[in-house]
C-alpha cells in the first residue's frame, strides 16, 4: 500500500513540526514508513498512524533512536518517582543520572538491587525506550544493550514490540480493528496510561497525514 510521501510530509510539517522537520526527524520517519510499505502485514494505516505518533513522542519528536536523560532535579525526581525517593534522597541523587537509574531502576523488570548497576545498563533506550533487563532480554540483546540505538535493531523492536504485544502483553490490533478505534486506550501498549491523550492526539494527526479520515 503505498503513500504519497510529498502529502504526507506536507501535512506532519503543518500540523506535528510548525517550527521545523529536522533532516534528521524526516529521515526518522522516511525509515519507518519504508520498514511499513515493506512489511505484507501493513494493511491498517491506524497501525502505521500509532506507530509514529508513539516513536514521536518517545524520542521528543526527534524521531531518532536516543537515549533515557536521567539527569532529574531533586523536584524532578520527587515528581517522577515519589515511591524511589524521600525527600533528603532526592537531594542527594540530583542530577547525577547513573545512581538515579540504579536506585529508580532497582529490583524491578528484571533487574538486581541497586549496587547491580543494572538501572543504568538497562535504561531506556531505542525509540520506544525499552527498559530493564527484562525487556533487553524480550529482544535479545541483554547482552549488548546498546544495540537499542541501532536505527534498524530500533525499528524492528518498535514494530514487533507494539504488534505482538511484547511491551506490556497489549497489541495494535487490540484497539485498532474494523469494529474499534480507541486512540487514548492504545497508549497500554507501551506504557499504561501515561501521556495516553497527547499521544492520541498525536496519532490522529498522523492518520490524517496518511490520508485517513479521523
Amino acid at each position: 500500500m503505498n503513500i504519497d510521501r510529498t502529502i504526507f510530509f506536507a501535512r506532519v510539517r503543518a500540523s506535528l513540526y510548525r517550527h521545523g522537520l529536522s533532516a534528521a526527524a524526516a529521515a526518522g520517519h522516511a525509515s519507518l514508513l519504508a520498514r511499513w510499505q515493506d512489511d505484507p502485514e501493513n494493511g491498517d494505516r491506524r497501525h502505521l498512524a500509532y506507530i509514529l505518533a508513539t516513536a514521536f513522542h518517545e524520542t521528543g519528536a526527534r524521531m531518532q533512536p536516543i537515549e533515557e536523560n536521567l539527569s532529574y532535579s531533586e523536584t524532578g525526581l520527587l515528581k517522577t518517582f515519589p515511591r524511589r525517593f524521600s525527600p533528603a534522597e532526592a537531594r542527594h541523587y540530583a542530577r547525577k543520572p547513573e545512581p538515579i537509574a540504579n536506585r529508580a531502576y532497582a529490583g524491578r523488570m528484571g533487574n538486581g538491587d541497586e549496587k547491580s548497576g543494572d538501572g543504568w545498563r538497562f535504561r531506556g533506550r531505542g525509540l520506544v525506550q525499552i527498559t530493564g533487563r527484562a525487556n533487553y532480554r524480550t529482544f535479545g540483546i541483554e547482552e549488548t544493550p546498546d544495540a537499542a540505538l541501532q536505527p534498524k535493531r530500533a525499528i524492528d523492536i518498535l514494530f514487533s514490540g507494539m504488534r505482538l504485544g511484547r511491551f506490556t502483553g497489549c497489541r495494535l490490533s487490540d484497539f485498532f480493528s474494523a469494529a474499534r478505534a480507541d486512540w487514548i486506550g492504545a497508549r497500554r501498549i507501551i506504557n499504561g496510561t501515561d501521556r495516553a491523550a497527547d499521544v492520541g492526539r498525536y496519532a490522529r494527526l498522523y492518520a490524517r497525514a496518511l490520508a485517513l479520515d479521523v
